[in-house]
């Protein structure tokens, strides 16, 4: 189980950096702080976002900001060796050997200018990643109060088992909303709700803003008579959504627009019908539920 206490929605930092938005570290000084006032406390990294620099960009504004680490939480991600000005690889591969895990967690550290994360996660699962040796590892950084909780990322129910066998597992990220609904039907949720694993949602409000489909318009159509119902927006809704699975699903929200920002948490707020609900899935298969 978790010892740490995230923020009912989380601050995904993937576009803060050179990837998309390109903040400067005033602007992501700014961001920590809104954020923080909206009872947003918890901020999602891994070391490969802006090909190694978000983490270094959001730690200056961080330590610019003077804002007390106990203010906030940080969750980090290791794992993919990219291709990149600031590695050697050849080929983008993953590695979860002890020292690469140990040494990909001190990088972040320093970066992130703190001592230690709130969550540490494996990005993705590697075919050739050993139980044992990432346990060593996570143990380790355990022991040294480097990291609280440890966890992973867009791993199946059988990876995971692997893992947990040698270490505890509190937390996996995985691709969850309204259009990818599969944790739900899977297993997914089902294994991690019996053996006490919080899921992370990433890419939460799915494509219902990117894609024009078939199911996208379905969504869209039923989404405004919703909204009307209940006077938020689309985006709150479909947050809410989420936040009514009884696995305890936490939201990462990757938004940087601040009056979005200043809304998200109004989804903890919002208690969903359950017919909605159901509309709301229904919807998205394109088919009454069996």
């Amino acid at each position: 189980m978790s010892k740490t206490a995230l923020s009912p929605i989380i601050s995904g930092t993937m576009n803060w950096g050179v990837w998309d938005k390109n903040l400067t570290t005033k602007e992501m000084e700014n961001l920590i702080q809104l954020c923080i006032e909206n009872k947003i406390t918890t901020f999602d990294h891994a070391d490969i976002y802006g090909s190694y620099t978000t983490e270094a960009d959001f730690g200056k504004a961080f330590h610019n900001s003077k804002i007390s680490r106990e203010k906030l939480q940080l969750i980090t991600k290791c794992g993919i060796q990219m291709i990149a000005e600031s590695r050697q690889n050849k080929i983008k591969h993953y590695d979860y050997s002890k020292e690469y895990i140990i040494w990909s967690l001190e990088e972040s550290l320093k970066k992130l200018k703190t001592d230690y994360v709130d969550v540490f996660l494996l990005h993705r699962p590697s075919p050739l990643m050993q139980a044992d040796e990432i346990a060593e590892a996570v143990e380790k950084l355990k022991a040294e109060g480097k990291i609280i909780d440890f966890g992973l990322s867009n791993f199946t129910s059988s990876q995971t088992e692997l893992i947990r066998q040698k270490t505890e597992v509190s937390y996996n990220q995985v691709q969850f909303s309204a259009t990818n609904y599969e944790p739900m039907v899977d297993g997914s949720f089902d294994y991690m709700q019996t053996h006490g694993i919080r899921p992370l949602s990433w890419n939460p409000l799915g494509t219902v803003f990117r894609e024009d489909t078939k199911k996208t318009r379905r969504l869209k159509k039923l989404l405004s008579d919703l909204v009307q119902k209940y006077g938020f927006g689309s985006d709150t809704l479909l947050l809410s959504w989420i936040l009514k699975h009884p696995s305890g699903v936490i939201p990462i929200a990757g938004t940087v627009n601040i009056a979005r920002i200043q809304s998200l948490m109004k989804a903890v707020e919002l208690e969903m019908d359950k017919e909605d609900w159901f509309a709301i899935w229904t919807e998205s298969m394109g088919d009454d539920v069996a």
